[in-house]
């Protein structure tokens, strides 16, 4: 089955899907190397899954002697629609598995909470996602899909990754693939250009996106779900691709395919959460977060640069996150290049997004009454972040959980203990609104004392200030410019002499 043709060009459909099975039978009963299937419930993982299963169910039990562990990725900003799919479907697929004593073993993958969108964006203030500067993909689908496949090949030697790939699904991933046949073990087993000691098995490499859903309508899930709920999932948004399990950086992202995070801003439009809304009015409960996706995204913000890259530039510190000032371009082309977040416009993302979660928690469906947008943990990394890196002693974060909430903040540090009431900081803070830059001196420092007695280790207080002092030389951007103007021609003056 090649190209087009598929299994829509004449070859008996029952003898492919024959051979097909033998194959994945043979490849199992090879060895003893696990096998690691990725599940994104979309329509090309379920194929695949539903193709390993049958073939699977069909050997005899004595010879089941190695587990198949079936893998998703949550990064916890998933389509929330996707993302209940997903979780319902491990769940029968946990059932069904043990129901007939099959070796299936779902896990649910999710990053380490330093690593979430939220407290990344939030927290530290990276700046929402975009081309030049994807730091999404790696830290919530790449890492923690890897290091289960790693961790499971360093226990068993080896490991087999089980993938919907498909060469179809775009130019590059078909490049991608094409490259690793050069250094095949067998028939669609390659070796994984990024994973020591993994071997990546693509059974349907040459099927069309028609295959694949006239196998999915054809032969019923094993598991009990059901693949015409899937169609319906898939028609109900825009009829692009499916989100890949991504374990390198050459898998597409999930903002260029059918179901991806709803955070996404890799992409000018999130078109199936769009359609969703528009299509079903039980869906209209989301439209709260493709309202702050679109407020992410810098593109619709309209006071940018040409390329659009940096249109939020007023929504960002004049500084790079270690303090020091950046800049691109030359002469009256100079400009600043802008860094995390600042503090307003952080907590603004916080209550924009916790009042998305009270709204949807008090007038949604039943079934997203306890919805999270973001985790408690990710609150109290989130705090920690504002305290303790960003010397923010104002310490807003319980505050805007318990005026949106109307209940107190689950404090993650109650330990820590403040010499100075917030108050007094709110105080200092007005008298010198119109200095701000001293009003940083002076709360950090007195932060970094109150961190360092909390912590007794680390960088001591005095350390902080004279780093503190040397950032507040300068006011503003347009400031930052003008000195490093007179620098340069400063020193153009020199060289010529």
């Amino acid at each position: 089955m090649a190209g087009k043709s598929g299994l829509l060009g004449g070859e008996s459909i029952s003898q492919y899907l024959n051979d097909l099975k033998t194959d994945i039978q043979n490849l199992y009963l090879r060895d003893s190397v696990p096998w690691i299937v990725g599940y994104s419930g979309g329509k090309d993982s379920t194929a695949v899954l539903q193709l390993v299963w049958y073939a699977i169910s069909d050997l005899p039990k004595d010879k089941l002697l190695k587990p198949i562990h079936i893998i998703s990725t949550d990064t916890l900003v998933e389509n929330p629609i996707v993302a209940s799919w997903v979780e319902n479907s491990h769940k029968a697929i946990k059932k069904a598995s043990a129901l007939n004593t099959l070796p299936f073993y779902p896990h649910r993958l999710m990053p380490e909470v330093s690593n979430t969108f939220w407290v990344n964006l939030i927290g530290k203030g990276y700046p929402a996602p975009r081309h030049k500067f994807r730091w999404c993909t790696e830290r919530l689908k790449i890492k923690p899909s890897n290091k289960f496949i790693m961790d499971v090949t360093k226990d068993s030697g080896e490991s087999i990754l089980v993938l919907g790939a498909r060469k179809t699904e775009s130019s590059t991933r078909s490049a991608v693939m094409k490259k690793h046949e050069k250094n095949r073990v067998t028939d669609k087993l390659s070796p994984s250009g990024s994973l020591v000691g993994c071997n990546i098995f693509t059974p349907i490499e040459d099927w069309t996106n028609d295959d694949v859903w006239m196998y999915l309508m054809q032969f019923k899930n094993p598991w009990g779900y059901h693949n015409q709920d899937l169609l319906t999932m898939y028609q109900g948004a825009s009829p692009d691709g499916e989100c890949p399990l991504v374990v390198d950086s050459s898998t597409p992202s999930c903002g260029d395919s059918r179901f991806g995070c709803w955070v996404c801003t890799l992409v000018e439009k999130d078109k199936s959460m769009s359609a969703m809304i528009q299509n079903d009015a039980e869906k209209e409960w989301m439209a709260p977060l493709l309202a702050i996706r679109n407020a992410l995204d810098f593109r619709l913000m309209g006071n940018g640069d040409k390329d659009n890259s940096a249109s939020d530039r007023h929504l960002r510190d004049f500084r790079r996150m270690n303090g020091k000032v950046s800049f691109m371009g030359e002469g009256e082309r100079l400009r600043v290049i802008p860094g995390p977040y600042t503090q307003e416009s952080r907590a603004d993302w916080l209550k924009m997004l916790l009042e998305a979660q009270r709204h949807i928690q008090n007038t949604g469906p039943a079934y997203v009454k306890d919805i999270e947008l973001i985790t408690v943990e990710e609150l109290n990394e989130i705090r920690r972040i504002w305290l303790f890196e960003k010397n923010e002693t104002e310490d807003l974060l319980p505050s805007i959980y318990e005026k949106i909430f109307e209940k107190s903040f689950q404090k993650g540090l109650s330990d820590f203990t403040r010499a100075i009431d917030t108050k007094h900081i709110r105080d200092l803070k007005e008298h010198l609104k119109n200095e701000p830059h001293i009003f940083e001196v002076i709360r950090n420092s007195l932060n970094a004392h109150e961190v360092f007695r909390y912590k007794r280790s680390g960088k001591k207080p005095k350390d902080f200030t004279e780093d503190f002092l040397q950032q507040s030389l300068t006011r503003n951007a347009d400031e930052a410019v003008k000195n490093e103007t007179e620098v340069r021609n400063s020193v153009q003056i020199l060289s010529k002499d």
